[in-house]
Order: structure tokens, then C-alpha cells, then sequence
């Protein structure tokens, strides 16, 4: 699993509240804050083929009993807002904050699904947060079950290609932890590249983790034989 963007409202494993425009407030007799530019444009997140096998779609309220799966994982809670325990208000919460990412230009959040039964067996993101710098990044996590049968690997790349082509992203980065190689090794297949180690880099946890940072431009060729240049 490649860590994800932390849900709004706070960042996985931490206490901390976000803050609002309230603690903000201008001084007396100082000439008032400029009015804030126009926001980010909401996105629509569509729906695309993973392969054969897979299908990448917005999140749904069916999506609930993967929520539950995710939730007793011992990792996913822990890089995520995956609610641990799980509860229905939880989820349902879980998944209005996806849509909410969404609608307010944040990034695109993935469901993915099996297509033979269109069971949800993960989620994949590609968050936009640091696209006026020209880069994004990209997370996924899937449910014990589905791992070790490609999903991670048809997920990515097809973000990933899309992401660089279609929507002409400069730069693309995932932060994966040391000791997950298997997470490494699909980054690499794929054509990121290795750049460095981020010292307590996230919370995981109750605890401050290294991650190592991978990245691939728009320019360092094809991903999956075709080229990731935008027309």
C-alpha cells in the first residue's frame, strides 16, 4: 500500500483539530483581509477500466461492507480515516468525505471494484492538493483478501496513465513506507523512481515513519508501452 492523502478534518493517528476561519480574525483598526480568491473547480471522478478484471469508480454507500473489511485491518486504519471500530455512521461519513474531496477540487477518490462480481476489494486516489506547483500524488490501500492478485499493480497504472495524459500532471509522487517492498516494486515497475527517504515523514499510528519518496514526470517516457506526454 502506498500511503494516502490524509482525509480533511485530520491527519490519520493524531487528535488534532482542524482549524477555522475563526482563529483568524483580523486585528482592530488593521485594514481588512483581502476577500478570497474563487476556489478550486469541483471535479467529476469517472469511471474506467482497470484492465479486465478491474473497475475504477466513485465511491457509493454500497461501498459500506468494504469500509467494515478495511476496518479490521491492522494498517489501513492507521494511514487512513478508515473508522476503527467500525460503525455505520462512521462509514457512511467515510464516504461523504470522498465526495466531499471531490467537490472541492481536492483530488479524485477511487473505488475499486472486481468486475466478474463488482465486489470493492480497495481504493486508490490521486490528490491535487500541490497542482498549481505542478505535482500530485497518489495513494492506495486494498483489503487483505485482494492483495497478491494484481489489483495494486492495474489500479496504479491506470491512474497513473491517466493522470499523466489525459490530464497533463507534470509530476507524480507516492510515499511508501521502508519495509513494504512489494509496494516498491510495483512503483518501480510501473517507471517511478526511487528519490530519497522523508525522515518522519507521517504519522502512522502513534508514531512519526520514514517514507520513502517515489516519483515519475511527464517527460521520463512511456507507462505501460504508450507515451505519457499530453496532446
Amino acid at each position: 500500500m502506498a500511503a494516502p492523502e490524509p482525509d480533511p478534518g485530520r491527519a490519520p493517528g493524531t487528535g488534532s483539530t482542524p482549524r477555522t476561519t475563526a482563529d483568524t480574525g483580523s486585528t482592530p483598526g488593521s485594514a481588512p483581509d483581502p476577500a478570497p480568491g474563487p476556489g478550486p473547480e469541483p471535479l467529476t471522478v469517472p469511471s474506467m477500466s482497470a484492465g479486465p478484471d478491474f473497475v475504477l469508480r466513485p465511491w457509493e454507500m454500497s461501498d459500506l461492507p468494504l469500509i467494515r473489511e478495511a476496518s479490521l485491518d491492522p494498517y489501513i486504519p492507521l494511514i487512513t480515516t478508515i473508522p476503527a471500530p467500525y460503525s455505520e455512521a462512521a462509514a457512511e461519513a467515510f464516504v461523504r468525505r470522498q465526495w466531499e474531496r471531490a467537490a472541492t477540487g481536492a483530488g479524485y477518490p477511487f473505488a475499486i471494484v472486481r468486475s466478474r462480481d463488482r465486489r470493492p476489494v480497495g481504493a486508490i486516489g490521486l490528490w491535487l492538493r500541490e497542482l498549481p506547483e505542478g505535482r500530485a500524488s497518489l495513494g492506495y490501500w486494498l483489503t487483505d483478501l485482494a492483495r497478491g492478485q494484481g489489483v495494486a499493480r492495474a489500479a496504479l497504472r491506470t491512474v497513473t496513465g491517466w493522470a499523466l495524459r489525459d490530464l497533463g500532471v507534470p509530476r507524480l509522487q507516492l510515499y511508501i513506507e521502508p519495509w513494504n517492498t512489494a509496494s516498491a516494486r510495483i512503483a518501480e515497475d510501473i517507471g517511478f523512481r526511487r528519490e530519497g527517504l522523508l525522515r518522519g515523514w507521517q504519522q502512522v499510528g502513534d508514531e512519526r515513519r520514514d517514507m520513502a519518496v517515489y516519483a515519475l514526470l511527464n517527460s521520463d517516457g512511456p507507462v505501460d508501452g504508450r507515451a505519457v506526454t499530453a496532446h
